[in-house]
C-alpha cells in the first residue's frame, strides 16, 4: 500500500485537520478493532443504523456516549463469581471500547438492546441555514426573504 504525506495539508489548510487525522488513521488500519462485530446500515438518505452483536452482555454493562462528532460504545463485563473450566471458549464476552467518528450534523436519535443486538439509530439533520436554496434571477426580494428566514 502506498503511504501519503499529509504534512502539506496541515501547513496550508485551516480546519481540515480532522479530515487529515481520519485519513492517517485509515491508512494505518490499526484504529478499528474487530471486536465486537458490527454493521453500519444506510436506512434512507439521511438515516443510519449501527447494529452491534453483544452476546453475553446485559443492558447495565453497556454505556453509550455521544459528544459532538464522536460516538463511543463501551462494554464492561462484570466478573463471574463462579470458577469455570472451559474445554472451548468461543464466546469472547470481554470488555470493549468502540468509537465512531460522525460527520457534521449527524445526531443519535435512539438506541435499543434486544436478544444480544445493540441498535443505535442516527440521523443527519442539516440546519435550514446550510441547506441549498433557490435564488430567483432578477428577483428584488431575494436578500430580504433570506434575512427573514435566517431570523426565524
Amino acid at each position: 500500500m502506498r503511504t501519503f504525506d499529509l504534512t502539506p495539508l496541515y501547513r496550508s489548510a485551516i480546519g481540515f485537520d480532522r479530515l487529515a487525522q481520519l485519513l492517517n488513521d485509515a491508512q494505518r488500519g490499526d484504529s478499528a478493532p474487530s471486536y465486537p462485530p458490527y454493521n453500519i446500515e444506510l436506512v434512507s438518505e439521511d438515516k443510519y443504523r449501527i447494529v452491534m452483536a453483544l452476546a453475553g452482555f446485559s443492558r447495565s454493562e453497556i454505556d453509550i456516549t455521544f459528544e459532538r462528532d464522536s460516538l463511543q460504545v463501551v462494554g464492561r463485563k462484570q466478573k463471574d463469581a463462579t470458577e469455570r473450566t472451559y474445554l472451548h471458549r468461543g464466546i469472547a464476552a470481554r470488555d470493549f471500547e468502540q468509537r465512531f467518528q460522525l460527520a457534521n450534523h449527524v445526531k443519535v436519535t435512539g438506541a435499543s438492546f434486544d436478544n444480544g443486538m445493540l441498535t443505535i439509530e442516527l440521523v443527519r439533520e442539516v440546519p435550514e441555514a446550510l441547506k441549498p436554496r433557490k435564488i430567483v434571477i432578477d428577483g428584488s426580494d431575494n436578500v430580504a426573504a433570506l434575512e427573514q428566514r435566517q431570523a426565524a
